[in-house]
């Protein structure tokens, strides 16, 4: 009982929980890879609720978009297998990062430093 009130809560139907668990994230080898599962969609993390950050990630290297009501600015490159991006939130300098990248279906993950750190999962829409 209290799987499914928590799966129903994330907006996820069992069949497609299941679905998602055979399903693995790959990662994205190359800067190509990325621009073709990038290009042309929104990304969108949600909280416990609307969605809190929305970025786009243009293949000429700019970063754009809203998190938490602030605008979110920044540049990225791909180097040595990671995703590595500086960003700007509402004025505050979040520095740079390079990520893993990897892919569900329509989920796609940023892992932290090098692949070793948090992750965040994004919604391709």
């Amino acid at each position: 009982m209290r799987t499914a009130a928590l799966v129903l809560s994330l907006g996820v139907t069992l069949s497609e929980a299941g679905s998602a668990r055979a399903e693995q994230f790959m990662p994205i080898p190359d800067k190509n890879a990325f621009l073709s599962t990038v290009a042309g969609k929104d990304l969108r993390l949600k909280g416990y609720g609307p969605i809190v950050v929305r970025l786009i990630v243009q293949p000429d290297g700019e970063i754009t978009g809203r998190g938490l009501g602030w605008d979110v600015t920044g540049a990225w490159r791909w180097q040595d297998g990671y995703f590595c991006r500086d960003l700007n939130w509402g004025g505050s300098d979040l520095g740079q990062n390079c990520q893993a990248v990897l892919v569900q279906g329509q989920t796609i993950r940023f892992v932290s430093d090098q692949g070793t750190g948090d992750h965040a999962d994004f919604a391709l829409q």
